[in-house]
């Protein structure tokens, strides 16, 4: 372990700080979230954002070949012989006129950064590479999850790349795309399916994690986050080292839009940036909890003093009514964010809001961002369909700049694309018209011709 890293709880009128090797990841004197933390005065900091590209010349070297550890200065909780990693983040960040006149931005004002690209096919592998280091650290042999697919896709990945640990996955009833089953199972993770939906399955998997001593590594564990702090590295690095005006991000349990606060806020610190860009959160309509305290019940983080009465009285009123997620976007479909603390304060400090959008707007603007070059699983369109609803309300202004994160590669999710696409009716209706989607505006249907040359020609001609 080193001594220039440790834990600490997230509340300031709390502050007590854990040894690194803790693996409970929840503050002992007040239960609260924990950060991993730095002493800074401690480390050799870069003196600019752009010192980062000379390790572009060592590419052999696996740390700097990582998209997540060629920034481990930026959280060097780990001595470089104990990281474990597996190539995870070489994603890119793409300009994108096509969807930027869909919403409603000025050309070259939209960039998507596209996290499909990891190992496992969605962002979790920034994350699960920085808790397989932890892991590494503390002599894990099990690891666990509850998941909606992406993160036991990851777990999986690693278990299986790495031969560290064995995997062990919690999922609800139902509620896992097989695109993501399929990796778990593919990769010979142990699977346990749970009567209930994610929020019974983090549940459980925490209660058994500290009965058995497995190690957990859902976004509750803070190291998860310090490795997805590596996208915010990446956008500014693509944007060469300028803050755009907007992140916009989908928000599920809540991580991303964490680590990202926490990235801008350490940069301050350290005088890398001159300003933190503005976070905008885009829940499902149908998991919308974040969207309801934040914009409807005025919860705030308030310096660490959030109003937990509001907070509890709604979580008591799903209980009471029996409420349940319910969105096509599988990856974001929480209805108990376990992160919402740390997003209050990421939106404290670097500004910004929470808005909601429903599976319609989801797919039609999963539809124009693959139109644009770009193949998404639905709750990265989220960010998307959240980005037209802001412009439209004049929050984001047709001229800033905007990054909006794409979480998971098209085929994390084939079946609503291949639905929303299809010229059946009866395809449509089962699986997305009774999720209350109407209309496919912008479909890509297959054209039906006759096993015929001519007729081929002639369809050709018409439509190409």
């Amino acid at each position: 372990m080193t001594s220039h890293a440790f834990q600490r709880c997230i509340h300031p009128h709390c502050g007590a700080t854990v040894d690194l090797s803790d693996t409970s990841f929840r503050c002992p004197k007040c239960g609260g979230l924990l950060d991993v933390a730095y002493d800074w005065s401690r480390l050799p900091v870069p003196k600019s954002l752009k010192d980062f590209e000379a390790k572009w010349t060592d590419r052999t070297h696996p740390l700097n070949f990582s998209g997540v550890w060629r920034f481990r200065e930026l959280f060097p909780f780990a001595p470089d012989d104990r990281v474990m990693t597996i190539g995870e983040g070489q994603t890119l960040c793409q300009r994108a006129d096509p969807v930027a006149e869909y919403v409603g931005l000025k050309p070259g004002k939209l960039f998507l950064q596209y996290e499909g690209m990891n190992p496992s096919g969605s962002f979790k592998d920034n994350g699960m590479t920085a808790a397989f280091t932890h892991a590494r650290m503390v002599d894990a042999r099990r690891a666990a999850c509850a998941s909606t697919g992406n993160t036991s896709a990851s777990l999986a990945i690693y278990c299986a790349a790495t031969n560290l640990m064995r995997a062990v996955i919690f999922i609800g009833s139902g509620k896992i795309s097989y695109g993501k089953l399929s990796q778990a199972l593919e990769h010979n993770a142990l699977t346990l399916q749970i009567a209930g939906d994610f929020d019974d399955a983090l549940r459980r998997v925490q209660e058994v994690s500290r009965a058995l001593g497995i190690y957990l590594v859902n976004s509750v564990n803070p190291f998860r986050l310090e490795g997805q702090k590596s996208i915010m590295f990446r956008v500014l690095e693509a944007l060469r080292w300028e803050v755009p005006d907007w992140i916009v991000v989908p928000g599920g349990n809540l991580g991303n839009v964490s680590a990202f606060g926490k990235a801008f806020m350490e940069l301050l610190e350290l005088g890398l940036i001159p300003r933190a860009p503005r976070l905008a959160v885009i829940n499902a309509a149908g998991a919308n909890t974040f969207y309801q305290l934040y914009e409807r019940h005025g919860v705030r983080w308030n310096g660490g003093k959030p109003d937990d009465k509001k907070t509890n009285a709604y979580l008591k009123m799903l209980d009471d009514t029996g409420a349940r997620a319910d969105t096509l976007a599988s990856a974001i479909e929480i209805n108990r964010p376990v992160n919402f603390p740390k997003a209050l304060r990421a939106l404290e400090r670097c500004g910004g809001c929470v808005r909601e959008v429903t599976d319609q707007e989801i797919l039609d603007a999963k539809a124009k961002i693959g139109a644009g070059g770009l193949g998404c699983e639905p709750a990265s369109a989220a960010s998307v369909a959240g980005l037209l609803k802001l412009v439209k309300e004049g929050v984001v202004a047709p001229d800033e700049r905007v990054v909006c994160i794409l979480t998971g590669h098209v085929l994390k999710d084939p079946t609503a694309t291949v639905a929303y696409h299809s010229s059946d009716p009866k395809t449509f209706e089962d699986v997305l018209g009774k999720r209350g989607v109407r209309r496919a505006a912008f479909a890509n249907r297959a054209v039906q011709v006759p096993n015929d040359l001519d007729e081929i020609v002639k369809a050709l001609e018409l439509y190409a």
